[in-house]
């Protein structure tokens, strides 16, 4: 039977494990920590994802531990099905900003609500370019991380420059 292919979740996933056996509640953190500022998953994308991927073989699943957390481990099926996600096209992303799409129908907002909307978006952008620097600087030593953590950088400088302009 042929292998499917992964989805980027499943994939983020399989590259995660590539470090070594991790529970759900692991993956979520390190997910969080490597790729958050530029790639967001939620709890319920990763505990959907990890049985299908135990199904597919792609990863083994361990014996329960403590509150019965269960570690996955990625299997070399596994590592063929990230290295052939890898060689895919990758596509491309879909702008999702929840500020932009208010300010689409911004008509229907007041000036204080479009302004207080601003300031919080201004104040979360500052604080996430400030935390993406410093994940950036903790891992200088990683030329890879660095250059995927400098996608976010310019992320939030961009929203803010967007973010200027338009308060």
């Amino acid at each position: 039977m042929a292998k499917k292919n992964v989805n980027a979740t499943a994939a983020a996933l399989l590259g995660l494990l590539h470090d070594g056996p991790m529970t759900g509640g692991q993956l979520i953190a390190e997910a969080n920590r490597r790729l958050g500022p530029f790639w967001s998953m939620t709890r319920s994308q990763v505990y959907r994802e990890l049985p299908a991927l135990a199904e597919e073989g792609y990863v083994k699943v361990g014996k329960p531990g403590p509150r019965a957390s269960v570690p996955y481990k990625i299997t070399a099926t596994g590592k063929k099905a990230f290295t052939r996600w890898l060689g895919e096209e990758t596509g491309f992303e879909q702008l999702r900003n929840p500020v932009a799409l208010r300010t689409a129908f911004s008509e229907h907002l007041s000036p204080g609500d479009i302004k207080s909307m601003y300031e919080s978006a201004t104040e979360y952008h500052k604080a996430a370019l400030n935390d993406v620097r410093a994940e950036a600087k903790e891992r200088g030593d990683d030329p890879h991380a660095a250059a995927a953590l400098e996608f976010a950088v310019g992320y939030h400088k961009a929203a803010l420059a967007w973010l200027k302009s338009v308060s």
